[in-house]
């Protein structure tokens, strides 16, 4: 049975005011996410799919913004990510699996909001193939799909090293070794941010990230998938972002016929490094989206800066 109760938030760090921490109930487990309810009558609702390594703390400040603009904004963590369900096995972690998840929970959002609509989804980073993934798979459950700082394949190599160390040391051993000097250290001889980074990379599954570094590797194109599923779609990622090749993102977009966007001052995490325009960059698509987000005008073009 599904359901949405409070739920106590992760690491030390306070909620902004209104911003609630959940647990909700789905086939793989407890996922845990994080609700700005929305100012007023709601506009929509969004749901956030994090990238690797991440988790729905990388959404806590930005969650707010969108609630501001009248959007009931949800970010959640996927299994094996911080305080998530962790099932055991690799295959717990195929990006089938880490889709049904998405389809599940905006199916279960979509029912529990006023007008029943179904919800926007957003995936960042590794969280942009997910959410690419599930709405193929299932794209009457979503108004729309922001591809947020993620290309359209991965290629061979890629985060090699990650496990590499993750098999040898597990899940933490990706923050000592990119931290060696806060290691034997309490948390009160770190920063804020470090010491939940720290805590974060101690409770996220190996499974999870070892998965997750294997789909960044081999993820195939599925731009003709996505484009045939006639969802409304936009392509953003932060002017400086140096994780996946801005001309690869460009290109998806042009391929798909979607709405970009280039983010002034954001690097590969544009909701964090320049929120404020992130937020406006997807309150006017999501504002844009037909009713269902289908459908969208032919004559659609492309905006930002090459």
């Amino acid at each position: 049975m599904h359901t949405i109760e409070p739920h106590s938030s992760f690491g030390a760090a306070r909620l902004p005011r209104g911003v609630e921490a959940v647990g909700i109930t789905v086939q793989p487990g407890l996922l845990t996410a994080l609700h700005a309810p929305a100012n007023g009558p709601a506009r929509g609702t969004v749901l956030v799919v994090p990238g690797f390594t991440g988790s729905k703390e990388d959404f806590t400040t930005f969650l707010p913004l969108l609630a501001e603009r009248g959007w009931d904004a949800w970010a959640y963590s996927q299994r094996g990510q911080a305080d998530s369900a962790a099932p055991a096995g690799l295959h717990n972690y195929e990006l089938g699996a880490l889709a049904a998840d998405a389809v599940e929970l905006a199916d279960l959002l979509r029912r529990a909001s006023v007008d029943g609509a179904p919800v926007h989804l957003v995936g960042h980073s590794l969280g942009g193939i997910v959410a690419t993934a599930a709405a193929i798979d299932s794209p009457f459950s979503f108004a729309s799909l922001t591809v947020l700082c993620s290309g359209p394949h991965g290629w061979p190599g890629r985060h090699q090293d990650t496990i590499d160390t993750v098999t040898f040391s597990g899940s933490i051993g990706l923050w000592n070794r990119d931290n060696p000097h806060t290691i034997g250290l309490p948390d009160s001889e770190l920063s804020e941010q470090e010491a939940f980074i720290r805590l974060r990379a101690a409770h996220t599954s190996s499974e999870n990230l070892l998965a997750g570094a294997l789909l960044l590797q081999h993820h195939e194109d599925r731009v003709d998938e996505l484009a045939a599923t006639g969802l409304a779609v936009l392509i953003a990622h932060g002017e400086f972002d140096d994780k996946w090749p801005i001309s690869d993102q460009r290109d998806m977009a042009e391929r798909l016929g979607a709405q970009y966007s280039v983010i002034s001052g954001g690097f590969h995490s544009p909701q964090l490094e320049a929120p404020v325009a992130t937020a406006v960059a997807l309150d006017s698509f999501w504002a844009g989206v037909p009713e269902a987000g289908r459908n969208r005008p032919a004559d659609q073009t492309l905006t930002g800066r090459p």
